[in-house]
């Protein structure tokens, strides 16, 4: 099985992370670990999730989720989702993310937001 892999664009301070398919167990460290080396590269005050090509997403994603949170949190940054559809939508609300985490329609409101 081939690795899907994740896209990244910055928008002024905002890092928008285009998430693949299937956000798993076995994609979720390389996630961690190219966002950790973007994060300590650059000044970022906001990530973006986008989540509208995903249609899976297991405990693993809910988990690299909340360890970002967290870090955006203890610098004073923030963490929004957009484009998650209805089944992604449920497992962030199970995993509890949806009380944290604002989403939103676009990728565009979800960094003015």
């Amino acid at each position: 099985m081939m690795e899907q892999e994740f896209s990244y664009e910055a928008k002024g301070q905002a890092l928008v992370i285009h998430l693949p398919k299937e956000l798993d167990h076995h994609n979720c460290r390389n996630l961690k670990v190219e966002t950790d080396l973007l994060l300590a590269e650059n000044y970022i005050t906001k990530i973006v999730f986008d989540f509208s090509g995903t249609v899976f997403m297991d405990s693993s994603g809910i988990g690299v989720l909340l360890n970002r949170y967290k870090q955006m949190e203890r610098s004073g940054g923030k963490v929004a989702i957009c484009g998650a559809g209805a089944q992604i939508t449920r497992v962030l609300n199970i995993g509890g993310i949806g009380k944290l985490v604002p989403r939103y329609d676009s990728i565009e409101a979800a960094i003015a937001g």
